[in-house]
């Protein structure tokens, strides 16, 4: 369902918002292992400037006019009539990652949060312990933009898929779903932690670059060790370079040559699993090139190459 272009956003809210990016950006990068203080310091000051742009981008493209009535909103009240609402007059709802895919965080809402979630595009649910609507980010600064609206084919549960400014659980992960659960021979067990990324749930794209990064990091707390190929690589800006132009080659080969689709999924994975490497070169997350993505639909290929900075 498309959402209102307005939005609410107290002034209270916006000066968090942009505070909380730049102190994400700042924890983010200190966790980096960079050779040396200088480049750690400038790389902190570009993340920070970054995601302040960001922040304030998410808050220039809202409003402070506040949500309208369900009554006076079009089409609102007969939406949410059809709509299969628990004993408790509320459905589940689910936060999800518009770029990664990531499933955020879970909780319900009833009619007034649904009501004031598409009107706001911040993601609005119903607090069951404190009987109150909420709007995610109220407190902390970290709310979610919600770019779409899906319904499952029950009509009883929905998805808020959005972009979120900081983290999504209250313990400062990026996501609640930190706890991995596996069936062992010592029966079920349980691992996680907020501040590890290594069992948050993640799609084949980004668990490579988590491989990538524990590879790099692990030749270089052991630096007399042999390295990996990927340590390698990473070590070697001429290597890596070399063999990024040589699997792009290959890859258009399986075209002008008609290898088939086999052939090329293959060539292309080559040519992803390097262009990584090199992207944790540059301590560049696949999310940003994923949001960058998101920027260039709907835009002519034409006109994005010439509104690129000379």
């Amino acid at each position: 369902m498309a959402l209102a272009q307005g939005a609410f956003v107290p002034q209270i809210f916006s000066k968090r918002l942009a505070c909380t990016a730049e102190l994400n950006c700042t924890r983010l990068v200190q966790t980096k292992k960079l050779a040396s203080h200088r480049a750690a310091a400038q790389l902190c000051k570009q993340r920070i400037l970054q995601c302040s742009a960001q922040a304030q981008a998410a808050i220039q493209s809202v409003s402070e006019a506040p949500p309208l009535p369900e009554a006076d909103t079009k089409g609102m009240s007969a939406w949410l009539d059809g709509l299969k609402w628990d004993t408790g007059g509320l459905v589940a709802v689910i936060a999800q990652h518009v770029d990664t895919g990531e499933i955020l965080m879970q909780a319900y809402a009833d009619r007034a949060a649904l009501n004031e979630t598409m009107q706001t595009r911040l993601a609005t649910f119903y607090s069951r312990s404190r009987k109150d609507r909420w709007c995610k980010g109220e407190t902390s600064g970290n709310f979610i933009k919600v770019l779409k609206v899906f319904l499952d084919c029950d009509r009883d549960s929905i998805i808020y898929q959005g972009e979120p400014i900081g983290p999504a659980c209250h313990t400062g992960a990026r996501t609640c779903y930190f706890s991995e659960v596996a069936r062992t021979d010592a029966g079920l067990q349980e691992a996680g932690h907020h501040e590890s990324r290594s069992n948050m749930p993640a799609n084949s794209l980004f668990a490579l670059e988590n491989i990538i990064t524990q590879r790099v990091e692990q030749s270089s707390q052991n630096p007399g060790s042999k390295p990996s190929w990927t340590a390698k690589l990473a070590s070697n800006q001429e290597l890596l370079c070399s063999k990024i132009r040589e699997e792009a080659g290959e890859l258009c080969e399986t075209l002008e040559r008609q290898e088939g689709q086999e052939r090329a999924a293959s060539e292309m994975a080559d040519l992803l699993y390097h262009s990584m490497v090199l992207l944790n070169v540059q301590a560049v997350p696949v999310e940003d090139v994923l949001k960058e993505l998101r920027r260039r639909f709907g835009t002519s290929g034409i006109d994005e190459k010439a509104s690129r900075k000379k």
